[in-house]
């Protein structure tokens, strides 16, 4: 969703997580995507809480680092939001065209929301315009004018113009579609586990649905597997990122990730279960994970088992050209499903 610019010209990914900054540089050319930089800072525990930033000057800081280490030049960027400060609703109405379709979405969008519209930034995406039925589903969204002006100084006042403001759903949307063919006949769930949120994007009949947020993400996982081995963020950090020290039990850290994502597993059942009795279908064929909780070692495996639902890592990298030659301190394959929603941002042409 395009709250801001119009100009047509490709842009860069940041990505402003609670763990940390990604940041992806895209080259588009003769309809296919080239990574020309990726950059990944992860921040001191605690300078993002509950999608409030605590530390303002700490983000800025670690922005700017990532933007010398990659491109100083470096200006326009496409930026998401999502949580409590983000409202998204579906509509069908009749349908409509130009400044006529616009005027009789935004009066729904005023009819229907649960707040003083002044107070919100609206924007609108038309999901499906249906000539049989002469209908139009529109996705509506609404960003608090005050959770919308915070994200925006920041990024200003880190020396970049914020060229879109997106979401992190639809990132997640451009980046599946990017890199996989959507099957009408499968409804799908695109899981996305950060660190303290989770964000669903269902999928049905080849069209995207609906969204849902959890609250809970990874850190309850982070936390209980630092306490339980008495590890230092860092180390924790690679824990969670699959690379075992010889002298962690792995059948502890099994048993630790299995109870401390009791919370976690609870939110997605309820989301899916809200899901199949507000949309009318059967089941979830698939579940598609990103964030950093499809990196945590036997996380995939159990929410599978506990979920009753087949289990696919996103490699939102799968359709994009590098060269490994580029990247001397890590291998994008390694870090793939972390970019879900960088990518997705990066690959909009505004």
């Amino acid at each position: 969703m395009a709250f801001l610019g119009r100009k047509s010209r490709p842009v860069v990914g940041l990505d402003i997580g609670a763990n940390s900054i990604k940041l992806i540089k895209l080259q588009y050319k003769a309809g296919s995507y080239a990574l020309k930089a990726l950059a990944i800072k992860e921040l001191p525990m605690g300078v993002i809480m509950a999608e409030e930033i605590k530390d303002r000057d700490a983000v800025i800081f670690d922005i700017q680092s990532l933007i010398d280490q990659t491109d100083p030049k470096m200006k326009d960027v496409v930026i998401s939001i999502s949580g409590h400060g983000v409202i998204t609703d579906k509509v069908v109405i009749d349908r409509k065209t130009g400044a006529e379709a616009e005027q009789a979405i935004l009066f729904e969008a005023e009819q229907r929301a649960p707040f003083d519209v002044e107070d919100v930034t609206l924007d609108y995406h038309i999901i499906r315009d249906d000539p049989e039925t002469n209908k139009m589903e529109v996705l509506l969204v609404a960003a608090r004018n005050e959770f919308l002006k915070n994200y925006l100084d920041l990024i200003i006042d880190a020396g970049l113009k914020p060229v879109v403001v997106d979401t992190d759903a639809f990132a997640i949307l451009n980046a599946y579609m990017v890199n996989y063919d959507i099957d009408p006949l499968r409804v799908i769930a695109l899981v996305d586990i950060g660190f303290d949120v989770t964000n669903i994007t269902f999928l049905k009949e080849g069209y995207y649905h609906s969204t849902r947020d959890v609250s809970n993400g990874t850190r309850l996982i982070f936390d209980a597997v630092s306490k339980e081995f008495r590890l230092n963020q860092e180390l924790t950090s690679n824990v969670m990122r699959g690379e075992l020290d010889s002298s962690i039990d792995q059948d502890m850290f099994k048993a630790t990730i299995v109870t401390a994502s009791e919370e976690l597993v609870a939110g997605l059942e309820v989301a899916i279960s809200y899901f199949k009795s507000y949309s009318g279908a059967e089941k979830i064929d698939w579940i598609v994970l990103s964030g950093g909780g499809a990196l945590i070692p036997f996380l995939p495996e159990m929410l599978q088992a506990k979920l009753s639902i087949p289990i696919e890592i996103c490699n939102p990298l799968r359709n994009i050209e590098y060269d490994p030659d580029m990247f001397v301190e890590f291998r994008p394959e390694n870090v793939a499903p972390l970019l879900a929603v960088p990518v997705g941002l990066a690959v909009r042409r505004v």
